[in-house]
C-alpha cells in the first residue's frame, strides 16, 4: 500500500486559517501523516484520512474540546481506555478528546499506534455490527401519531433504515412528553415529503 508522501495543498487554507484549535489540529494532522494513510480530504467541513478510500479517521472541533474520530473505534482494541462514545446512540465510532496541544504531543506515540491500528481494522474487513431499526424503542407519542395519521406512518416506512434511526433518536432525546410531541409535529412535513432529518 503506498503511503500519502505529501499533504494536499487544498487543506492549507484549512490548516493555516487561525481558529480555535489550531495548533492542535496541525500536530494532529502531522501524526496521522506519520501512519501509512493513503487520502487527505474534506469531509463534512473537517479532515478526514483514509485508506483506499475507506474512512479511518477525522479531526473535528467543538467549543470544549478537539477531537480524532475513529470510524471502527468500537472495534479497536484501546488498550489505554482513551476512546469516548460520544453519545448513546452512536455505534461504530468513538473519540479522543483534547484540549490543548501538550496533551496531543505527550500522546503522540500512543496517538499513531491507534491511528495504525484502525488502518489495520479496516483492512482486516471488520464490519461494526448495528443495531436494526426494530431494536430501538419508538416513542409512545411517535406510536400515537402514527396511528392516528396513516399517511405519517405510511411516510415513516417508506424512509430507510438510517433516516427512521436518526429521527427515533432525536425525538427519543427529549426528555419531557411534550417536547417530544412538538419534535414529532416539526418534522411530520419533512417526514411525508420522504425526507431524512438533515435532509
Amino acid at each position: 500500500m503506498k503511503k500519502l508522501n505529501k499533504t494536499n495543498s487544498k487543506f492549507d487554507s484549512f490548516f493555516n486559517k487561525p481558529q480555535q484549535w489550531g495548533e492542535e489540529f496541525s500536530k494532529l494532522r502531522a501524526i496521522i501523516l506519520g501512519c501509512p494513510v493513503t487520502e487527505e480530504e474534506l469531509k463534512w467541513g473537517w479532515p478526514c484520512y483514509s485508506v483506499d478510500g475507506k474512512n479511518i479517521v477525522l479531526m473535528h472541533g467543538f467549543k470544549e474540546y478537539c477531537a480524532l474520530l475513529f470510524f471502527k473505534g468500537v472495534l479497536m482494541k484501546d488498550p489505554k481506555g482513551i476512546l469516548i462514545q460520544q453519545t448513546e446512540h452512536v455505534q461504530g465510532p468513538r473519540q479522543v478528546r483534547f484540549t490543548n496541544a501538550k496533551e496531543i504531543a505527550k500522546m503522540a506515540p500512543v496517538l499513531k499506534a491507534y491511528v495504525n491500528e484502525a488502518i489495520d481494522v479496516e483492512k482486516s474487513g471488520a464490519k461494526v455490527k448495528l443495531k436494526a431499526t426494530s431494536d430501538f424503542k419508538v416513542p409512545e407519542e411517535l406510536k400515537r401519531k402514527l396511528e392516528e395519521n396513516p399517511a405519517l406512518k405510511k411516510a415513516f416506512e417508506a424512509l430507510t433504515p438510517g433516516r427512521q434511526r436518526a429521527y427515533l433518536f432525536f425525538f427519543s432525546q427529549a426528555k419531557q412528553s411534550q417536547t417530544r410531541e412538538a419534535r414529532i409535529e416539526k418534522c411530520a412535513p419533512q417526514i411525508l415529503k420522504g425526507k431524512g432529518l438533515n435532509d
